[in-house]
């Protein structure tokens, strides 16, 4: 990797813990200057705007997160138990400090910031299609009932997993998050799971 994309990359990967903590507005530049020993000139050689970086620092803070979700998901035959382990990643395994980066720059990017609320969009979009897949495969694969409703489903996951996250921040507290685990692990054992693949499993 040439130098300078390297110093690039490591100014993102240096800011993005330090944005998804802080926020846009609560991370400054000199915060980013202190932490990755630079000065200035050598943040803007490499970046236009703040804003700029701070996308950059999103979409790798989301990807670090989402990988580590998804690690040895494709590993896992039965489609109901990908979706079990997928949600139990999001629970168990940390990401980077300061929480879901999704959560926290939704928010933070809620009062006007387009930039980051269309790259916010895009990753739930992945998200969304990403459990949408593993449903459909699941259905044609007979590991999943017929007829779910893939989009919904999808979004019930998404947004009980980011709500007891809410939930947990606020009462400092992981007590929401792991009922959110047990709920759906029981949605997923009771409303997902084909019939002739939880026999299979029990064999």
């Amino acid at each position: 990797m040439p130098k300078g994309d390297e110093t690039r990359q490591r100014i993102i990967s240096t800011a993005a813990p330090l944005f998804n903590q802080r926020g846009y507005e609560g991370c400054s530049i000199q915060d980013i200057m202190v932490a990755t020993g630079l000065e200035k000139g050598g943040i803007y050689r490499h970046f236009e705007s703040k804003e700029e970086l701070a996308a950059e620092a999103f979409d790798y803070a989301w990807t670090f997160s989402s990988t580590r979700r998804r690690q040895n998901l494709d590993a896992i035959p039965n489609h109901a138990d990908r979706i079990k382990q997928h949600i139990a990643n999001f629970v168990t395994r940390t990401g980077l400090p300061g929480g879901c980066p999704l959560l926290n720059t939704a928010v933070d990017s809620d009062n006007g910031n387009p930039v980051l609320r269309d790259r916010v969009r895009k990753a739930l979009r992945n998200w969304q299609t990403m459990l949408h897949e593993i449903i459909q495969d699941g259905m044609k694969a007979g590991t999943i009932r017929a007829g779910i409703d893939a989009s919904a489903t999808a979004n019930r996951i998404i947004s009980s997993l980011e709500g007891s996250m809410l939930i947990s921040r606020i009462e400092r507290t992981e007590q929401a998050l792991h009922q959110a685990l047990k709920e759906l692990d029981e949605f997923v054992e009771s409303r997902l799971r084909a019939p002739a693949s939880r026999t299979r499993r029990k064999l």
